[in-house]
């Protein structure tokens, strides 16, 4: 009787323990398998960055690495975990350090989209003397690992250039983690510098990342400013770090300055933007892999109402917006806009249909078109801008609409060609 008590007491809770736990296992691993079919039905499981791959023979399913990723990119699936959401996947890296038998890797491209990774040498020299490469351009998107490479390559020119020989000693070409920190070695080494930058903001891809996103998960050292103790941290709070570093320190940048080439001179480069041309003895690229905002090549296109990004939806209340583009960051910028009050927005996109969408943005544009928020023009691409109106190419004939802004969304070009041109070597990454 006290043994029958006994299982009553305590065999039965245990039972049911054991019972909710397995419910629970198989609904997630129904809805995480569900996950990964849409998004292999939707053609989204290429990744655009830095991405983990997972050694089926070491996962034990923790789900450490699920929980520590950001995106939900991560899923268990029959007690393995598996990438569900490539297209999610930005590079966090979370998800590393979070696996407790190291059975992930980072890596860029896949075996069917390769990348393309300069050749770089252990301290951060491009196979042209003089050439630095930090950073994602060179192979890594982790920002903890960035700032480091940032900060390791500037010791490096430091320690192989005569300075004073050109007018600066280094030209620093982005402003992301990697160019910050670098940035901050050159100050520290009292090296004469030029610090630029496209965007209108310091951040790199992380300016680009969506509102509240979560963008460190580990602590960085920083030239001047020691070791900065950070866990996890929000975009928006990162980058009021990152201004407050620049106060701070006097860090010069200058902002919408895109580099346009690069020119091999003696003793040293010739860096030219649309804007100057400088010559210093070396030059470190500190860029990300967004490239620069690839471009419509239409008349009108350089006036003040074009745009390649949407920064705040609320901009654009009562306003007439075109958007160009076909992928989800298109996508998003025309729902988010059409929900203004007031607005009026036309999606352009070139091909007959969106293919590579998530299936949420999907649904959302159509609720938006059938409630008449949003006009979607599919095969029209952009042939004229004009201050109020823009000409749009329809199959075969001309359409003018009224406009008071436009968004392009189409991607970006890195600047693979200028690089070569001066003999940097690239090597295509195929999940490596």
């Amino acid at each position: 009787m006290k043994t029958f008590l006994t299982w009553l007491i305590y065999g039965i809770p245990a039972v049911w323990a054991i019972v909710l736990y397995l419910r629970r296992w198989k609904r997630r691993n129904i809805e995480h398998a569900e996950a990964l079919a849409a998004s292999i039905e939707q053609g989204l499981m290429e990744p655009p960055s830095l991405h983990p791959v997972i050694d089926s023979t070491r996962c034990i399913a923790s789900s450490a690495c699920v929980k520590a990723c950001p995106e939900d990119a991560l899923g268990i699936i029959n007690n393995k975990a598996e990438l569900i959401n490539a297209a999610h996947c930005i590079g966090h890296g979370a998800c590393l350090p979070a696996c407790p038998v190291e059975a992930i890797t980072l890596v860029f491209g896949t075996e069917k989209r390769g990348i393309d990774i300069p050749q770089v040498m252990p301290n951060f020299e491009s196979n042209v003397p003089g050439v630095y490469i930090a950073g994602e351009l060179g192979g890594m998107g982790l920002i903890r690992k960035c700032t480091e490479q940032g900060r390791q390559a500037m010791d490096t020119i430091r320690a192989n250039i005569k300075t004073g020989s050109k007018p600066y000693d280094v030209v620093i070409v982005g402003a992301g983690p990697a160019g910050i920190a670098a940035g901050l070695g050159a100050v520290q080494s009292r090296l004469k510098y030029k610090l630029i930058e496209q965007e209108d903001s310091l951040g790199g891809a992380v300016y680009h990342y969506p509102r509240n996103k979560i963008a460190m998960t580990a602590p960085v050292k920083l030239p001047i400013i020691g070791k900065v103790k950070m866990t996890e941290i929000s975009k928006e709070k990162l980058l009021e770090f990152w201004n407050s570093v620049v106060k701070k320190t006097g860090l010069k940048v200058d902002f919408r300055e895109r580099m346009e080439a690069i020119d091999k001179i003696e003793g040293g480069f010739s860096v030219k933007t649309q804007k100057s041309t400088y010559e210093a003895s070396a030059v470190l690229l500190a860029i990300g892999r967004r490239g620069t905002p690839r471009k419509l090549n239409v008349p009108g296109e350089e006036t003040a109402k074009v745009v390649y990004r949407l920064i705040d939806p609320e901009q654009y209340k009562g306003q007439r917006v075109l958007v160009v583009g076909g992928g989800d960051s298109a996508l998003e910028a025309a729902i988010a806009i059409a929900e203004q009050k007031g607005a009026k927005v036309t999606l352009s996109y070139r091909s007959e249909a969106f293919s590579r969408v998530k299936e949420k943005n999907r649904s959302a544009l159509k609720a938006a078109e059938q409630k008449g928020r949003l006009r979607v023009m599919l095969k029209s691409s952009p042939s004229a801008i004009t201050p109020d109106r823009v000409t749009l190419k329809l199959d075969d004939r001309s359409v003018d609409i009224r406009n008071d802004a436009v968004i392009v969304c189409a991607g970006g070009e890195l600047p693979t060609p200028l690089l070569k041109k001066i003999g940097v070597m690239f090597e295509t990454k195929h999940g490596e």
